[in-house]
């Protein structure tokens, strides 16, 4: 998994490093599967590509396995790009990857600079998800795109985490179903109107969904 600060299981919060042994053990199978959806959907590989809300950085890594992008791993959290950093390093991609301090709210990017934003995980603890999608809009460029969503690369890559994660959390299940059911749906359609993204779409599959804007 990927996000923006500590997010919750099992009703207290996980410190950076439980999150990244998670990510690490349960969640590992879907970057790799995640990151050629990205590059497929965004039709190019070269750039520079921005993962908001990177978490440990597993998804800025298979990302940079699966292309030739430059990648900003991005999170607000200083704990979870110490976890990023190690791992970065760890995987050999330290002239591929730089960790970003940064709020998706306020992104520290030009207008019209950034190839690709993925995030995974992260829209679902974002503040002022209108806000964010503005800034994210910002900062691609014509011809750039966003692959923003709750995926999990394949339906069994999903159905392997999932029976994975009944042992860890009972309720996961429920939760993650409310995150990709119509009410959310509703919800994010809501802040991308309010954000006056002009050109988006909602791609769904059966691993999750992921939120394509166009410029």
């Amino acid at each position: 998994m990927n996000g923006t600060g500590t997010q919750k299981w099992t009703g207290k919060e996980r410190s950076a490093s439980e999150f990244n042994e998670m990510a690490r053990n349960v969640f590992a199978p879907a970057y790799p599967a995640i990151a050629r959806q990205a590059i497929g959907c965004c039709g190019f590989d070269r750039g520079l590509c921005v993962d908001a809300g990177c978490g440990p950085g597993h998804l800025a890594i298979a990302l940079a396995g699966e292309s030739g992008f430059s990648i900003d791993a991005l999170d607000m959290s200083l704990d979870m790009l110490s976890c990023a950093e190690k791992n970065i390093r760890d995987s050999g991609m330290s002239t591929r990857i730089r960790t970003v301090h940064a709020d998706v709210h306020a992104l520290p990017y030009g207008d019209s600079s950034v190839d690709l934003v993925v995030s995974r995980g992260s829209v679902f603890f974002w503040d002022a998800p209108d806000r964010a999608f503005a800034e994210i809009y910002r900062v691609i460029r014509p011809g750039g795109r966003t692959f923003i969503g709750g995926g999990f690369g394949t339906p069994s890559i999903r159905e392997e985490i999932t029976a994975k994660m009944r042992t860890i959390d009972p309720s996961w299940e429920e939760k993650v179903k409310g995150n990709m059911g119509p009410a959310k749906d509703a919800e994010l359609k809501a802040a991308l109107n309010a954000a006056k993204i002009p050109d988006y779409e909602m791609v769904r599959d059966g691993s999750g969904f992921w939120i394509v804007m166009k410029k």
